[in-house]
């Protein structure tokens, strides 16, 4: 049965898009069939996956406005058991063109709806704002991943962002929750990855994901070769990471696997200087 995660976070910066390619590519490596749908004008997720975002003919943009069927959009990426609904600057658009339009917040949900049995999991790059362009996204998802960064001020903004989820529950999908909280750019050569880890794991609880993203240099360079990490460089830090955090979401397979974080900590601090080496 397939699941709908959109990958949200108001606060830019976040690790979102890194999340949504390097996830993705990591669960379609272990045999899922896996879809992003990339929803933030940016369109850095489409290039992420080796497509070039000023050559498309048609887009996620199309879908939204009703122009395309959903089959239509579709990319077949290079990479095995991955595809996307690309997504360019014309996107920008759409938040003004769809603000008359009728049942303009299921525009995507019907979208996917089409096609959402054919994948094991779908990913929605959602734009770092809680406009009609991420209420769509959250309409559209069983669930939203919440992405942060082990910086100061961490959980700024993320309180509206759980209520606006509650809204969209109480309002507009009833099957929304909270999947998980990744915790991202961690630096455990300094304190305030610690402090930060800590704040959040007593926010969330048990939502918090056993698995921390760290720095790493491969991560920044991937998206510039238009790979995942998991393909551009499969023996660094990044990418061990984000297989873990695969794993993590199928525990039914390698539940038995999984470090719990403390184990994690304990493994990151032995690499030290090798997270932003690798």
């Amino acid at each position: 049965m397939s699941k709908i995660i959109s990958i949200c976070n108001q606060k830019g910066g976040t690790g979102k898009t890194t999340t949504t390619v390097n996830l993705s590519s990591s669960l379609a490596e272990l045999g899922k069939k896996i879809l992003i749908v990339d929803s933030d004008p940016q369109g850095n997720a489409t290039s992420g996956v080796g497509i070039n975002k000023n050559e498309l003919e048609i887009s996620v943009y199309d879908l939204l406005l009703s122009k395309v069927t959903t089959k239509d959009v579709i990319i077949h990426t290079v990479f095995p058991n991955l595809d996307i609904i690309p997504c360019n600057i014309n996107l920008t658009g759409a938040e003004i063109e769809l603000v008359g339009a009728f049942s303009r917040e299921t525009r995507l949900k019907r979208a996917l709806d089409e096609i959402k049995d054919e994948y094991d999991f779908v990913f929605i790059d959602s734009p770092p704002s809680l406009g009609l362009l991420t209420l769509n996204s959250l309409v559209a998802s069983d669930s939203i991943m919440i992405p942060i960064q082990c910086e100061f001020y961490a959980l700024e903004g993320v309180s509206q962002l759980v209520k606006t989820i509650r809204l969209i529950k109480e309002s507009l999908n009833p099957r929304l929750m909270v999947e998980g909280v990744l915790l991202t750019m961690a630096d455990y050569r300094t304190n305030l990855t610690a402090e930060v880890i800590g704040e959040i794991k007593e926010y969330f609880k048990e939502k918090v994901y056993k698995t921390v993203i760290p720095r790493n240099i491969r991560l920044s360079e991937a998206p510039s070769h238009g790979k995942p990490i998991n393909y551009y460089e499969k023996t660094s830090v990044g990418a061990i990471k984000y297989m873990d955090l695969a794993k993590e979401l199928l525990p039914e397979e390698y539940g038995s696997k999984l470090l719990e974080i403390n184990d994690l900590r304990k493994r990151d601090a032995s690499v030290g200087t090798m997270e932003e080496g690798q």
